[in-house]
Order: C-alpha cells, then structure tokens, then sequence
C-alpha cells in the first residue's frame, strides 16, 4: 500500500482549472464515496476549497488517482497534467501539515483551512473513506496545526481571504465610510467580508441567499437588511460593493447584468469581490466600462503583503512541520516492526510449548516445584535469546532503518519455515 496526495493548488493551476473540479459541500459525501471505490484504493479523503481540491489515499502501487480524476470531473488529462501536483509518503504527510497548519495558504495563517481539512475529515469518516493509516495521519496533521497555533506568531493577526478582500475594497476607494455592500451567500466566508467590511466603515449592509433565514440571520447580526434572492438584479444597483460568495454552479452576474446594473448606478463604478469557486461573476464582466471584477486569484497580490509580517512565524512553523513529519514516520516504523515482534514471539512460544509437550514422558516423575523451575527456566531461555532480534526490529523501526529491518524478518522467517 502507498501513501499519496494528488492535487491542484492556487500556485499550481489557474482558477479558471481549479473551478472545474470543485466539489460543492453538498456533494463532498457522494465524490469522496466514488474516490473510495476506484479500483486500488483503500482510504480515501477529498479536500475542495476555493483554492484546493486534493487527494490524499492509502491505495495500491498501480492505481490510476490521475485518471479517476480526470474521469470523475470530466476534464481532459492534457488539461488537468501541468496543473497537478503529486506527493508521497513523507512528502504526502509534510504537505498535509503544512496545509493544515496554514502555511501552504493563499494567506498564510488564516484560519479557516483547519475547519475545512477537519469538515474533509468528518465527510470521508461518515461513507467509510479513513480507517486506520488516514486516521492516525488525520489526528497528527491536526494535533500540528493546533503547536503552530500555539507556539508560533503565524495567527497573530486575523487574515483570511475575506479580510484580503475588505482590505482590496478598502484600497479601491481609499476608505469604505459611506459606502454600501451587498452580500450574496450568506455562509462563513460571507459573515467574514461582513465583519471585515464593517469594520473597514461601510455603514449599510445587503444580504441575499437562495435560503432567506440565513440571509435574515446573518443581516440582523450586522444590522443590516436581507433582500429575496430572487430580487437580487433589483438590489444590486444599490451596492458599491458586491461580494459573491455562493455554490452556484453559473454565474450570477454576467455581462448583460452587470450593464443593466450600471445603467441604473449612472456612471458610478460596481466593484465585484468574487471570493467563489466555481465563480459567481463572469471573468468577461470586467469588460464593461465602469465594472471592475476581483477573484480570489486576484487576491494573492493583497496576500502577499501579509506574509512578509508574518514570515518569522512561519518559519518557526516550518520547523515544527518537519520536526512533527520526522516523529510521525518514526511512529509508523515503529508500528511497522509490531507484526513482526508478535510473530517471532509467539512462534518461540509454540516452540517451547511444543518441546515440553514432546519430552511430557520425561518431566512426568519431576515434583510441582521442578516442572515450576522447567517452566520458568524456558520462558527465561526464550527471553534471552528473544532479546537480540526484538531489540534490533525495534531499534531498526525507531531509526527508520527499513534495510535491516527487512533482514531481520527475512532471517527469522526462514528459521520459522
């Protein structure tokens, strides 16, 4: 069995690629069920975010994880080759910490990305995708994001792609007071623009979602208003600033819209802050005079001012990555040795059993109190002579030393055949 990570990133494929095989939330239990069942694979785990999808499995050496890809998304191999990227064993757990740790983030430390890899997680948990190598990785790629939280200054300061975008906002127009926002989607990334923008100084607050008790509940949080998604064409022209952050799988604002919209605005600019994947806002909308229109690809610029205040606790992050990589491949060598510690022992102990069973006749005249002494001086036997190979499967397992340790089974299996 192999331990791999396949996928795409914001730095390895374009958005344009990463909206073609994002996995609404909804869906997530239904893909990673497919992933399970693809020939080869023994568990499975899928990770979709607005800047990810990825892999990570326990499958055979010849199972085809680029072709289910391909396949389960329906887009050309030759299309989804250049963006990939591959990982396995150590390198598949270290990116898996560095992805649960935020530092492998558009906007390093922001903390949402654990929520996500733990909601992951729970979905692949649910239709039977982790069991007993995923589970132990899982539970250490977690264990490490929270020493990061807690021994580095990588989430000192409140970032997530939400706070990147109420900072674009804010360097559009130099300050946000006076200025209206409508939201669409009213889920976690929506509830963050609101209290970015907010808190930036926009004073009126639109809410629209196809579900209007969230859209109330998320509008009467920030005093604001929720509008029927339905109307949403009619509420527009009132934003200076709208933030999509919805599932659809089209656009919500395409080129005649956003027109119709400034029509209404009478020459005064729309700035969309597009923060979906797949996106709500046709990329061709940025063509209209007076519509200016951000993706989240966009935002890496903005993110990117914000690494550099924070690169001196992401690199004490990076250390206690690769210190946490190092102890956990430890940990399954280590576990790797246990079958064979088992099995040399209790082949010693049918020996033993068996050599006192076979001269039974012989012992037969001994007192209690001998055969006790007979006992024990073959169990002491087979302890020492146990002694050396135990302690070299364990030492061998400890120090990663995978050459000798397959000597010492190989030796010992022959013995036992």
């Amino acid at each position: 069995m192999s331990l791999s990570l396949l996928g795409v990133n914001h730095n390895s494929a374009p958005i344009d690629v990463r909206e073609r095989l994002a996995i609404p939330q909804g869906m997530l239990a239904e893909a990673t069920r497919s992933l399970i069942h693809h020939p080869g694979v023994r568990e499975g785990l899928i990770l979709s975010t607005c800047n990810r999808v990825e892999l990570l499995t326990e499958h055979e050496a010849t199972t085809d994880l680029r072709g289910f890809l391909a396949g389960y998304f329906a887009v050309e191999p030759a299309t989804l080759g250049p963006h990939l990227y591959e990982f396995s064993g150590g390198d598949a757990v270290r990116h898996l910490f560095r992805v649960a740790s935020s530092l492998d983030s558009m906007v390093v430390g922001e903390p949402q990305i654990l929520g996500q890899v733990k909601d992951s997680y729970s979905v692949a948990r649910e239709v039977g995708g982790v069991s007993t190598t995923l589970e132990r990785l899982l539970q250490s790629a977690f264990s490490v994001a929270k020493r990061v939280r807690t021994e580095t200054e990588i989430g000192s300061s409140t970032v997530s792609i939400a706070s990147v975008a109420a900072d674009l906002a804010k360097q559009i127009f130099g300050s946000l007071k006076g200025k209206q926002v409508l939201l669409v989607g009213a889920g976690k990334m929506s509830e963050l623009a609101a209290r970015h923008l907010m808190g930036q100084g926009a004073n009126a607050l639109l809410v629209a979602n196809r579900t209007p008790e969230r859209a109330q509940r998320l509008a009467e949080q920030f005093h604001g208003f929720a509008v029927p998604f339905a109307d949403l064409q009619q509420h527009a022209p009132k934003a200076d600033i709208i933030v999509t952050s919805t599932g659809a799988r089209e656009h919500l604002f395409d080129v005649a819209k956003a027109q119709a919209i400034l029509q209404k605005r009478r020459g005064r600019p729309v700035f969309f802050i597009d923060i979906a994947v797949p996106r709500d806002v046709d990329p061709a909308v940025n063509r209209v005079e007076g519509a200016f229109v951000y993706s989240v690809d966009d935002l890496q610029q903005v993110a990117a001012s914000n690494l550099s205040a924070r690169s001196e606790g992401a690199a004490a992050a990076e250390r206690i990555v690769s210190a946490e990589v190092d102890r956990f491949q430890q940990r399954l060598q280590s576990l790797d040795a246990v079958p064979g510690i088992l099995s040399l022992q209790q082949h010693a102990e049918q020996l033993r059993l068996s050599e006192l069973e076979r001269n039974r006749t012989r012992l037969a005249d001994l007192s209690p109190q001998q055969q006790e002494a007979v006992e024990a001086l073959t169990r002491s036997l087979m302890s020492k002579f146990l002694h050396a190979p135990l302690t070299g499967l364990r030492q061998s397992a400890n120090e990663g030393d995978a050459h000798t340790l397959a000597v010492i089974k190989r030796l010992f299996a022959r013995t036992r055949s």
